[in-house]
């Protein structure tokens, strides 16, 4: 290549030379396909695209209803009719093609059929790319990989890659001793877009396995995942890189200042990535443990590198940052077991026996659902209050995700009908009013 390309003058007297030779080329195309043959087959092609297009109008209606009709099939396999269907009339046209290719060959016409047989080489790389690329679930991936790869094989069937390679080799920036050309950003974002989708469903399919692995802790699960897909993504980014011949010791150095930069600037994103990875190695919590942090009480969904995901009973998701469940007062009500005791405090009058009171609330208490049988609730008297005896009544429940509210709500209820049943009252304050004698009230009633 030569070593003044990069110049502005030299690359616009480049561009002009090579506008003027496609100029001619084209001209010498034009009257090339304008011969007889040639412009037969043209018009073979052409009426095979209409046959193509008859055919899809035809039997397309035909395939969707049959489609339809398949119960009880796989997902992939209706996926791969859809993906059919959808590309029917291509597939026609690609058929066609290598039937009249090889009709003519066999007629002992190959010389005259050499323009039908690249329109079908074309056809049918384009048909395979259009398949292939349906396996990319990101949709900028894949049109990514898919526009790439139609141009690549068009040049590659055509033999202009190394004509289109010098020319975009010389459109280039150079930034002190690099250089980057069009080329090298190309096949970089075509070679990193395949890489990382190689990498996503690697990725995939190893994180399903190990979320499927019961031996493992699930802190340990997500902390081996998150490892897992960090090393993944990197490496793809570095070997596309050093796929295109990119310098990686000048990354070196960036990073470096990328790092001091993180150090100073992002102190809160950092701090809150340090916790999370402290969270998943310490296992303090852990997805499926019921939470409270100050009013947001729920169940932990996921644990991600900067945030927990906590959902409430109502159906909201908070995103609690790492760093205030490692400085903060975290109450887990699952970390060791899942066993929870609540208290619930209540009164009755003085006239009430407090045997008989006892008794029947602890037989309240275990007739709720939730409550647990070989946990036995208790009940002691706490005091005497002004207006009641106040008792609390204890028991235990095993499944706190499934809330404390309501829980609470029930056994207050079943303590209601059970006061009700036998006589015991709840009281509530009173207070009574004396008039004294001599008063100025009682006077002025008097007279």
């Amino acid at each position: 290549m030569e070593p003044d390309a990069a110049n502005p003058a030299n690359l616009a007297g480049a561009l002009r030379d090579l506008a003027a030779r496609l100029a001619a080329e084209a001209g010498e195309l034009t009257e090339f396909m304008l011969r007889p043959w040639n412009a037969y087959q043209v018009a073979i092609a052409a009426g095979l695209f209409l046959l193509a297009w008859a055919l899809r109008a035809v039997l397309a209606p035909r395939m969707h209803a049959w489609m339809r009709a398949r119960e009880g099939w796989p997902l992939w396999r209706l996926r791969v009719l859809i993906v059919l269907h959808k590309r029917l009339r291509m597939v026609f046209f690609v058929v066609l093609l290598w039937a009249a290719v090889w009709a003519m060959r066999e007629l002992a016409l190959p010389s005259r059929s050499w323009l039908l047989a690249i329109l079908a080489n074309l056809s049918l790389a384009w048909l395979v790319v259009a398949f292939a690329t349906r396996l990319i679930a990101n949709s900028l991936v894949r049109k990514t990989v898919r526009y790439g790869a139609y141009a690549w094989v068009t040049l590659r069937i055509l033999g202009l890659t190394d004509e289109t390679e010098r020319l975009l080799g010389r459109i280039a920036v150079e930034l002190g001793e690099v250089r980057i050309s069009l080329w090298m950003v190309l096949q970089g974002v075509f070679l990193l877009a395949l890489l990382l989708f190689l990498a996503r469903v690697i990725a995939r399919e190893s994180s399903a396995r190990i979320y499927a692995n019961e031996e493992l802790n699930p802190s340990l699960r997500v902390l081996a995942v998150k490892f897992l897909q960090v090393s993944l993504y990197g490496a793809a980014f570095l070997l596309g890189l050093r796929a295109v011949g990119f310098d990686l010791t000048g990354l070196a150095v960036l990073s470096g200042a990328i790092g001091v930069g993180l150090g100073f600037g992002l102190q809160k994103v950092v701090s809150n990535l340090v916790s999370g990875v402290i969270l998943l190695l310490d296992r303090s919590i852990k997805p499926g443990d019921v939470i409270s942090l100050g009013e947001t009480f729920g169940w932990i969904n996921s644990l991600g590198a900067r945030y927990v995901s906590i959902t409430t009973r109502d159906g909201k998701e908070y995103l609690i940052p790492n760093e205030d469940l490692i400085t903060g007062q975290v109450v887990n009500w699952s970390h060791s077991n899942d066993l929870v005791r609540l208290d619930i405090h209540f009164g009755t009058a003085y006239g009430d026996d407090p045997h008989e009171v006892r008794r029947v609330a602890k037989q309240a208490a275990r007739g709720v659902a939730r409550v647990l049988e070989d946990r036995p609730p208790v009940c002691h008297i706490t005091g005497f209050g002004d207006s009641s005896v106040d008792y609390v009544l204890r028991f235990w429940i095993r499944d706190p995700s499934g809330g404390i509210t309501n829980i609470r709500g029930n056994v207050y209820l079943a303590l209601w009908d059970a006061f009700q049943e036998n006589g015991i009252r709840i009281p509530f304050p009173q207070r009574e009013v004396r008039l004294l004698e001599g008063s100025e009230v009682l006077t002025r009633r008097a007279e």
